[in-house]
């Protein structure tokens, strides 16, 4: 066989075997505490900020730690490798996602779900009908 042929065809495998990796890695999950405390994968998690709780900004090292409940009530310890997201404080519910590891949740992005100005109750939606 043509060495040309050879090379070309191991650079096409390397890409199919890069890209499926990749794919692979990008895909997050949701799951609960429990779920990522388990696997020990790369998954979200729904939850909600434990305000009673100490958090705190470490500009040294970059890391905002907080506490938050998932939806089973189980609570974790989260460390954000950055600085905490500018909604933070008003947020309704959180999406961390990260790792479970050595204790403690290891969160490389926050999602906040901030409450609509735009919702109202029940009531309020009747007298615009």
């Amino acid at each position: 066989m043509n060495k040309k042929m050879i090379v070309g065809g191991l650079i096409i495998v390397v890409f199919i075997v890069f890209g499926a990796y990749s794919f692979l890695e990008s895909t997050v999950e949701y799951s609960d505490l429990q779920g990522a405390m388990k696997f020990g994968k790369k998954v979200q998690v729904k939850g909600y900020w434990l305000k009673e709780k100490n958090s705190f900004y470490d500009a040294k090292e970059n890391h905002f730690t907080f506490y938050m409940r998932d939806d089973n009530n189980d609570e974790a310890k989260v460390i954000l490798e950055g600085a905490r997201p500018n909604n933070f404080e008003i947020a309704s519910s959180i999406v961390v996602k990260g790792r479970y590891r050595d204790g403690y949740f290891h969160a490389s992005d926050i999602l906040t779900k901030c409450p609509s100005k735009y919702e109202g109750t029940a009531e309020e939606v009747k007298k615009t009908i």
